[in-house]
């Protein structure tokens, strides 16, 4: 078929914009109407494709429970770039759709984006992963939602702590933001349950999807040593491949990726999204409100953890399981004091911590002691 005819939503929305205006297009058609009529249409959207074996088709994985359920039906859109193309696409999805229910999962996408179409279209809820919602500042018809993943980073860095020789290992990461800084720090934690003196070194991409960036950055962290890698980045096929096809040993991120190195696979933090999307619609559907701030754990079940691989020690596994099971049972704290960021600054002092699911950790900006990179 010709390229002309291969129109994603977004475009179509913006040659109508350009034709009758903003305003007028987003008159067209109530976002309640397919609620309306007893169907609830929901939107999903996507930064990245749907099968990158990573951040997007978790979600994806999510959405794909949802086309399930009875009464509703699932638009969805990949590959929208941080822009103002989320926002036609966000307009078009229930301008033409009928959608009442969106869930534009990338972080970037909040603000300004979401924090802008939101307002036109009070009777449609937003909800958004990653983002901090306030309450002082922020339409009511917006949500954030997200899981505490970085304690599925802690449990890798266990079986990481076993694996490594060198006592370094690495970690590819797209962006600084918190949640970023969260695995990071988590993983060296992590690891350092099992020998104190294990450091993690940090290369930042800059971008949350760069295959290139990704290689080079694998190759340079198994260029200085690092025998176990991990990652957060959106799509990790890349940096499990690059690891394993040079000796490292991997831990996998957002998704199982142990198809793609079987025999390097040590564990990994994926997301777990079927119940909590589906948990999220039903409540659409019951008449119920969703909560403006949703979070959840491994307990929860907002995540969960990739099968140990083959190269996981017996004393590997009995670590990671006991500390699993102090997860499972609430109230664990990776961040305990006293603790210095690896600039010398103490973020916790004697006696203090902080459990995985104090907010603050939301808003972190620092890399602790021992690992060796820059937020800047």
């Amino acid at each position: 078929m010709s390229n002309r005819y291969n129109l994603t939503r977004r475009h179509f929305l913006n040659s109508t914009m350009a034709m009758a205006g903003a305003g007028a297009a987003a008159a067209t058609l109530p976002g309640s109407a397919a609620w309306a009529a007893g169907d609830l249409t929901v939107g999903f959207i996507y930064v990245g494709p749907k099968d990158d074996f990573g951040y997007n088709q978790a979600h994806a994985e999510g959405a794909a429970a949802v086309k399930e359920m009875a009464g509703v039906k699932v638009v969805e859109e990949e590959n929208v770039p941080e822009t103002v193309d989320v926002q036609n696409t966000m307009q078009s999805m229930v301008n033409f759709d009928g959608a009442t229910l969106l869930f534009p999962t990338s972080f970037g996408y909040f603000n300004p984006h979401i924090l802008e179409v939101a307002p036109k279209f009070p009777d449609v809820r937003f909800q958004h992963a990653g983002g901090l919602w306030n309450a002082d500042t922020d339409p009511k018809n917006v949500g954030s939602y997200f899981g505490y993943i970085g304690m599925g980073q802690y449990l890798n860095g266990i079986t990481a702590g076993y694996a490594t020789k060198t006592k370094k290992i690495g970690f590819v990461a797209a962006k600084p933001i918190p949640q970023v800084l969260l695995n990071i720090n988590s993983f060296l934690l992590g690891a350092r349950q099992v020998d104190p003196e294990i450091t993690c070194q940090v290369i930042f991409t800059g971008e949350w999807s760069l295959a290139v960036k990704e290689a080079e950055a694998t190759n340079a962290l198994a260029d200085q040593g690092c025998d176990v890698i991990t990652c957060h980045v959106d799509g990790p096929k890349v940096v499990m491949e690059t690891a394993a096809g040079r000796g490292a040993f991997v831990c996998g991120y957002h998704a199982n990726q142990s198809p793609l190195a079987p025999e390097k696979y040590l564990t990994g933090a994926e997301w777990n999204w079927a119940g909590v999307y589906t948990g999220m619609v039903q409540t659409m559907l019951d008449g119920g409100d969703i909560g403006n701030f949703v979070r959840g754990g491994l307990a929860e079940g907002f995540i969960k953890m990739s099968p140990l691989g083959p190269a996981v020690s017996d004393a590997a596994r009995a670590q990671f399981e006991a500390t699993k099971a102090k997860i499972m049972a609430g109230g664990y704290a990776v961040i305990k004091g006293p603790m210095k960021d690896n600039t010398g600054k103490e973020i916790a002092a004697a006696g203090q911590s902080f459990v995985e699911t104090d907010v603050a950790l939301e808003s972190m900006d620092y890399l602790v002691e021992g690992v060796i990179g820059s937020t800047s």
